[in-house]
């Protein structure tokens, strides 16, 4: 008798082990990092932007792109992304486009003016055409 309740009691023990170890490791998550990559632009930095700004005052308003195309030249990309540790990622995209060497548009998921009405009013746009007012004339 007593060798069979040794070996039933290592199997008991070892069954008993194997759950903890699961539950114990369900509740043990490393730590994720929050992962920022590319240029971030908000929307104070594209209310900046008047139309018939050089490249150069472009540059200075919102940091230097992070893709400019050879295929492109009047073409500046501005990409940020956004991973958290937990949760879906976020990423957002301004295209700015130059006629010349003169800001002509601004495309993308920044806009100018109030952010908070305009996450409101408008959840599920990605793309929008950004007016850019011109400068006043001078006389």
């Amino acid at each position: 008798m007593r060798s069979l309740t040794l070996p039933a009691l290592a199997v008991v023990v070892g069954l008993l082990t194997g759950c903890s170890i699961n539950t114990l490791t369900d509740r043990i998550n490393p730590y994720r990092i929050d992962v920022r990559q590319g240029n971030y632009v908000d929307q104070e930095m594209v209310a900046r932007l008047k139309k018939g700004m050089t490249r150069e005052q472009v540059r200075f308003a919102l940091g230097t792109p992070l893709i400019v195309d050879v295929f492109h030249p009047d073409r500046w990309d501005y990409v940020y992304r956004f991973q958290p540790g937990r949760g879906e990622p976020e990423q957002r995209v301004l295209s700015v486009f130059f006629d010349g060497d003169r800001l002509d548009r601004v495309e993308g998921d920044v806009q100018a003016g109030d952010a908070q009405a305009q996450a409101a009013t408008s959840q599920n746009v990605r793309s929008r055409v950004v007016e850019i007012a011109a400068p006043p004339q001078k006389d």
